[in-house]
């Protein structure tokens, strides 16, 4: 099972081994797919590197009223205390399928819909004491499986009445599976749980959804609420996602693509989330042909598979782990020069003993004519702040995942960086090179 780490800022197995939380939104995958078709979604995101799925099993697009594809409903006439035998042993395969693909699931008891209508399907169903029951229910049904509990569903708590019915559910549970598993909270965007859910004993790491906009600065979520107390783990659990348009609703600003998808993955990671989550448009959704789309979709959910940004995700998770994860901390101030914002800012984390540091250069300012630009073509470092005399650094690239040496030079109070060309992202590694580390992934 996954904890959380001694320091309370990551997640682990119940052998210490660091444990990388890098999801996928799958949330209509129990509702929309047949196990065929899971099969072959669950199988990609595992060669991809994820190790999270987060699904719904009372779905957000009328799951209460549209069957999944075996003809079953969740819910015996929509009464929470009357779960359907028949599509939870649909739930259930698809939880043990994952499984034996090393995949956690992110489980959602329920969309927020049903406890917080505000828009979408609906209806509400859920009283604080049926949300006890089936959260009693389902904890109990999955005790035992690779399951991390997403409680809210893509809702904000607005009432004490709300808040009562997620409380009930999660102490529901609680009961259910033993404590055994993790339990955070999904809200609406652009949001974070600590806005609603910080004081409640139940709660184990927090979840910010920064929202479907371009450059939506979601380091400033992370950063809020790592500085918080009591201590969580903390991530962006829905970030843009790949091929949604940028606002959501209208198309003036185009789609989001691979490199607003990696934005938001190394600006939160490096603003000190243990882990991430990616998401794509048409595949949230399982959009196919027989199915409206939704939000833009303009491709189905097995094309989407392959779009690039997808792929990129593990490069970042395999380069944190090529260092010391559990000792790795925000750090700001290694940056000399101006962070920059929008599409230039950058981001930087180190281990907390310096003996490695990352920085996300996410792009550079042009300079204006003359050179008298806002921003120079390098990036200014502290390295003052790392370990050692010595100093081997790299540029990495998130597009694929390889790794081009600078070379060593003595450790000072300033050191400057150039970018390579092209990109326009990379990750600057900077390592005490009495450390003994090797290449950064590649």
């Amino acid at each position: 099972m996954v904890r959380v780490s001694d320091n309370r800022r990551f997640l682990v197995n119940d052998d210490g081994k660091p444990f990388f939380y890098l999801g996928d939104t799958a949330w209509e995958l129990f509702h929309r797919c047949t196990l065929a078709e899971t099969e072959h979604y669950l199988r990609d995101r595992a060669a991809k590197g994820f190790t999270v799925i987060q699904a719904v099993a009372l779905a957000e697009l009328d799951g209460l009223q549209t069957p999944n594809r075996r003809g079953d409903l969740p819910l015996i006439d929509g009464d929470p205390a009357r779960p359907n035998e028949a599509y939870f042993a649909h739930v259930d395969q698809v939880v043990a399928l994952a499984e034996t693909l090393g995949l956690t699931i992110g489980l959602l008891p329920t969309w927020g819909d049903k406890w917080n209508r505000k828009w979408g399907v609906g209806p509400e169903i859920f009283t604080p004491e049926n949300a006890a029951r089936y959260g009693e229910w389902i904890g109990r049904r999955y005790a035992d499986r690779a399951i991390i509990w997403i409680l809210g569903g893509d809702r904000p708590i607005e009432n004490e009445q709300q808040r009562a019915v997620v409380r009930a559910m999660a102490n529901g549970v609680r009961a259910g599976d033993g404590g055994r598993h993790l339990i955070g909270f999904h809200t609406f965007g652009p949001h974070s749980s600590s806005e609603y859910v910080h004081e409640e004993p139940w709660l184990d790491l927090h979840m910010c959804q920064s929202g479907h906009a371009r450059n939506s600065d979601n380091y400033r979520f992370i950063e809020q609420d790592y500085a918080r107390t009591p201590i969580r783990p903390v991530m962006d659990a829905e970030p843009g996602y790949e091929d949604m348009p940028d606002g959501l609703h209208t198309l003036d600003g185009g789609y989001l693509d691979a490199y607003d998808a990696r934005k938001a993955l190394y600006w939160a990671l490096f603003a000190g989330a243990h882990g991430h989550t990616y998401g794509c448009n048409p595949v949230w959704q399982m959009w196919d042909h027989g199915h409206q789309p939704l939000l833009h979709a303009r491709i189905n959910w097995r094309e989407a598979l392959q779009l690039p940004g997808a792929g990129q995700m593990q490069h970042a998770r395999r380069l944190l782990l090529s260092r010391p994860f559990l000792s790795r901390i925000p750090d700001q101030q290694l940056l000399l020069s101006e962070p920059g914002s929008g599409s230039y800012h950058i981001r930087a984390s180190r281990d907390s003993n310096g003996s490695y540091a990352f920085v996300y250069v996410a792009g550079m300012q042009p300079m204006l004519p003359g050179g008298t630009g806002r921003q120079s073509p390098q990036i200014e470092i502290d390295t003052s702040r790392l370990s050692g005399s010595r100093l081997a650094a790299w540029w990495f690239d998130p597009r694929s995942g390889g790794a081009a040496s600078i070379g060593h030079f003595d450790r000072t109070e300033r050191a400057g960086f150039t970018p390579p060309a092209g990109g326009p992202d990379w990750v600057l590694v900077l390592d005490d090179a009495a450390a003994g580390y090797h290449r950064p992934y590649s």
